[in-house]
C-alpha cells in the first residue's frame, strides 16, 4: 500500500480560493476520514488527491513520489463513488473485472482476484447477476469489488453510503470496516456524516471553511474537542454552548450562576468563555437542585430520550437513559458536573 503527504495544498477557482494551505500526514495502512459541513472542501481534497482536480498550490505525494502533475490513471489509486457507476449491461464479474481486461492482465489472474474479492465482500452468488437485479447495497459491494481487484496503493472513498437507507448504511459501515481490517489498505473516506467518521476511522479529519480544523482519534475529537466547530459537529445530538464569564477558578453564567471547574484555567479573571456539555453528561437533579429548565419536547429515540428545554432562554438538550424522563413535568432541573465541561476562549479555541 502507500502512505500519502499532503504539503501547503491549496485550492482556487479564479479568484475564489477552496482550500487555504492544507498539511496532512497520512500512515501507510492507515483509514483516514474528512468529516465537514457541505462546502467545507473535503471532495475537492479528495478529488485532489486523485488527480481529479488540479493543484493550485503546494504539493501532493503518493509513496514518497511527488504526483501533482501525473494523470489519475497514473496514480494507482482507486475511488468509490457515492454512484455506483456499474456498466449495465455486464455481470457482476464483468464489471470488477473490467480493468483488469483492459489492462489485458491474464484470465487466470483475473478469476482469482474476482473470487478473492468475491469471497470478501459477500458477492459469490451474485457474479453472474447484472445491476439491474441487485439492491443497492448490493451495487455498492459491487462497486467495492472494482476497487479491490485492482489492489491500488490507495482506496478514496466519495460519500459512497449517502444513497443508501439507514438500515444499509450501517450494514455497509460494516462491510467497510471489515474489508479494511482484511486488506490494511491506506483509505482516504469523506464524508459529512460524522457518525460514520466516529465508527470507522483511525484518525479524524474535521474541516471547515478550506481549513483542517482538527486531526485526531475519533474520541480525541470527541473528547478533547479543539476548537467551537468541532465541539459542536462531532457528537450526535450536538453539545450545548453557554455564554459565560470566567473567574476564581469557575465561570459565572448570565443568570448569576456559578459552575465550579476542575481546576483553575490560564485565563485572566473576567474574560469571556462559551462554556460546553454535551448532552449525555448533563445530569437531571432531583429535589431541585441545580438549575431550573423548561421542556419544550420529549424525543423518546428507543435506546434513550433526548429532552428539548429552554434553559436561560436558550435551546438545550439533555439525552439521558432514564425512562421516567418520559413523563417530565414542564420544569427540570440540571446540573453539570466539572469533569466533563469544555471551556473555549473569545475566539473559539478550547482551553479545557
Amino acid at each position: 500500500m502507500a502512505s500519502i503527504q499532503i504539503e501547503k495544498l491549496e485550492k482556487s477557482y479564479g479568484h475564489v480560493s477552496v482550500l487555504h494551505g492544507i498539511d496532512l500526514d497520512i500512515r501507510d495502512g492507515e483509514f483516514i476520514v474528512l468529516v465537514g459541513p457541505s462546502g467545507c472542501g473535503k471532495s475537492t481534497l479528495l478529488r485532489m488527491i486523485a488527480g481529479l482536480e488540479e493543484v493550485s498550490k503546494g504539493e501532493i505525494r503518493i509513496s514518497g513520489n511527488r504526483v501533482n502533475e501525473l494523470h489519475p490513471k497514473d496514480r494507482d489509486i482507486a475511488m468509490v463513488f457515492q454512484s455506483y457507476a456499474l456498466y449495465p449491461h455486464m455481470s457482476v464479474a464483468g464489471n470488477m473485472s473490467y480493468s483488469l481486461r483492459l489492462r489485458k492482465t491474464a484470465k487466470e489472474k483475473i478469476a482469482t482476484a474476482v473470487t478473492s474479492a468475491a469471497s470478501k465482500l459477500g458477492l459469490e452468488p451474485l457474479l453472474e447477476r447484472r445491476p439491474k437485479a441487485l439492491s443497492g447495497g448490493q451495487r455498492q459491494r459491487v462497486a467495492m469489488g472494482r476497487a479491490i481487484v485492482r489492489q491500488p496503493k490507495a482506496f478514496l472513498f466519495d460519500e459512497p453510503l449517502s444513497n443508501l437507507d439507514a438500515r444499509l448504511r450501517e450494514q455497509m459501515r460494516a462491510e467497510i470496516k471489515k474489508m479494511h481490517a482484511d486488506l490494511q489498505a491506506t483509505s482516504v473516506y469523506v464524508t459529512h456524516d460524522q457518525i460514520e467518521a466516529m465508527t470507522l476511522a483511525d484518525r479524524i479529519v474535521a474541516m471547515n471553511g478550506g481549513v483542517v480544523q482538527q486531526v485526531g482519534s475519533p474520541l480525541e475529537l470527541y473528547d478533547r474537542p479543539a476548537n467551537l466547530f468541532v465541539a459542536g459537529f462531532i457528537g450526535s445530538p450536538g453539545m450545548n454552548f453557554i455564554e459565560a464569564v470566567y473567574g476564581g477558578g469557575s465561570v459565572k453564567l448570565h443568570d448569576g450562576t456559578v459552575v465550579p471547574l476542575v481546576a483553575p484555567l490560564s485565563l485572566a479573571d473576567a474574560s469571556k468563555v462559551t462554556l460546553g456539555i454535551r448532552p449525555e453528561h448533563v445530569v437531571l437533579s432531583s429535589g431541585g437542585a441545580g438549575m431550573s429548565a423548561d421542556v419544550e419536547l420529549v424525543e423518546p429515540t428507543g435506546f434513550g430520550i433526548i429532552l428539548h428545554l429552554a434553559l436561560h432562554d436558550l435551546p438545550f438538550k439533555v439525552f439521558t437513559l432514564d425512562r421516567t424522563a418520559l413523563s417530565a413535568g414542564p420544569k427540570v432541573s440540571v446540573t453539570f458536573p466539572a469533569e466533563y465541561l469544555h471551556v473555549f476562549d473569545k475566539e473559539g479555541t478550547r482551553v479545557v
